[in-house]
């Protein structure tokens, strides 16, 4: 009998089983559903949206508890539509004003159609969600994978159904409440669905059963011995240990690009590496926000609408010196990177030797050796729509491959455009340079799930952004 893969979050593992069925152990009553999603990550129609009182759907059953069997969703690999990209599991409290923080951390369990235990994911850091997407199985060409998302909704089933697609109102009217039900005699209700498919009279009550025991402890595996990036050979550096895909953008990596951070890789500083924010500043319509160290800035238009496409433009200018033959400009080469994390867990890097993500959410626009020019020196853009719900935070940083210091570097900054239409939206202006060789200049994270960007301004030793990864813990 093979030994379980267990995960964390944002890992994945194959999958050698046809049909699979997932469990959940927490110790409070919760409900099980499964989301049918195409590759843009939301559903066809709303026949995709698998729940108990619509349990079928093609290659996807979701199954209420029996006596000794917990809820349960099952899933015949091969009889789901090729359309379908990916199957997300989605656990929700039964009792809507509970909250998974009050509880161990959620444990999901995948079976093969023999009982045997396959994956085990512990959803670890929930806090204030009622609604947790576990896990994502999804394709990877003719195979199929399952990946630990653990993504939680602060906002509940609405927002959750709502962001992939499901409708929650009917002929433009509000969508109603998400109420509480009454527990344990009637199971959890979800709110109030369109007509397509109206909820039937309540089917009877279920035979009672025993909830199902706690889950097994198990030993966690050892952690990862910390990555040594190697030394620097020559320019350009070697291309990272993963190549490219050349199949479909979405799902990202086959794995993560590095090992688990094991806590901060050097000692934290005295004081906090970031100050505490100056306060989060509002997107003002035809007009940039001038931001400060620290400060944030929520990634929606000011009619509320949110962002899809944006790029950081970074920029940076040698400075010039003087001498008896009169000035010139020291041609100084700066790298900008951005590093995606599944909160502490690094899951890609793009860069100027490897130009886009493995998801395609994140694309760079090329290297630029010598920050000669006026406006933007590189560029970066995010697609927002396709960064996958385990990814936390992108971290952009600028470091300089030749060995040279900020304190040759003058008027860097990083500035915020919407891709759609090349406006600058926010623009973060450094100070002076420090004896330093890489700048964190800004991340852009998730938090309650909306994106939203932080100034950042930190220096830091890092010729690549190899170096860099063990020293960015502390700022996600």
């Amino acid at each position: 009998m093979s030994t379980p893969a267990i995960l964390a979050k944002g890992q994945n593992a194959p999958l050698s089983a046809r049909s699979i069925l997932v469990t959940v152990d927490l110790g409070a009553p919760v409900d099980l559903s499964a989301l049918l999603v195409t590759a843009s990550g939301k559903v066809r129609t709303d026949a995709d949206f698998i729940f108990f009182n619509q349990p079928d759907g093609p290659g996807v059953r979701c199954r209420r508890p029996e006596p000794g069997r917990p809820w349960r969703i099952e899933m015949d690999l091969p009889q789901v539509p090729a359309q379908i990209d990916q199957v997300r599991v989605v656990v929700a409290l039964e009792n809507t004003s509970g909250r998974f923080g009050s509880f161990a951390a959620p444990v999901a369990k995948v079976f093969d159609g023999a009982g045997a235990l396959l994956v085990q994911y512990e959803a670890t850091g929930l806090s204030s969600e009622s609604i947790v997407i576990a896990l994502e199985v999804y394709r990877r060409g003719a195979d199929w994978k399952v990946r630990a998302v653990g993504q939680g909704y602060a906002g509940g089933l609405a927002e959750l159904i709502t962001d992939h697609g499901v409708s929650v109102d009917d002929a433009g009217q509000s969508a109603p409440p998400v109420q509480a039900p009454p527990h344990p005699a009637q199971q959890y209700q979800p709110p109030a669905p369109p007509q397509q498919y109206a909820r039937p009279a309540p089917p009877p009550p279920p035979p009672q059963y025993a909830p199902p025991p706690p889950p097994q402890q198990y030993a966690p595996p050892p952690p990862a011995q910390q990555y040594q990036p190697p030394a620097p050979s020559g320019y350009p550096p070697p291309a990272p240990a993963y190549p490219p895909l050349a199949g479909p953008a979405y799902p990202p990596l086959a794995g993560p690009a590095y090992p688990p951070l094991a806590g901060p890789a050097y000692p934290p500083p005295a004081q906090a590496a970031t100050p505490p924010p100056s306060g989060e500043v509002s997107l003002v319509k035809g007009r940039s926000v001038s931001l400060t160290k620290g400060q944030r800035v929520s990634l929606r238009k000011e009619d509320g609408v949110a962002l899809t496409m944006v790029r950081m433009g970074l920029g940076w200018d040698p400075i010039k010196k003087r001498s008896v033959f009169g000035s010139r400009e020291i041609e100084i080469d700066l790298d900008a990177s951005a590093l995606m994390f599944a909160d502490q867990q690094p899951v890609d890097v793009v860069f100027f030797n490897n130009l886009q993500s493995k998801d395609g959410s994140v694309q760079h626009l090329g290297d630029n050796r010598t920050g000669a020019g006026d406006g933007d020196d590189e560029s970066i853009v995010v697609d927002l729509t396709r960064v996958p719900a385990h990814v936390t935070a992108i971290v952009f940083i600028v470091t300089s491959y030749e060995g040279q210091t900020f304190e040759q570097v003058a008027n860097a900054f990083c500035r915020l455009v919407d891709h759609t239409n090349n406006g600058e939206l926010a623009r973060y202006t450094l100070g002076g340079g420090g004896a330093f060789t890489g700048m964190v200049m800004a991340k852009v994270f998730r938090e309650s799930g909306n994106w939203k960007l932080q100034a950042i301004g930190e220096g830091m030793q890092a010729r690549t952004p190899i170096d860099a990864v063990p020293q960015l813990g502390r700022f996600v």
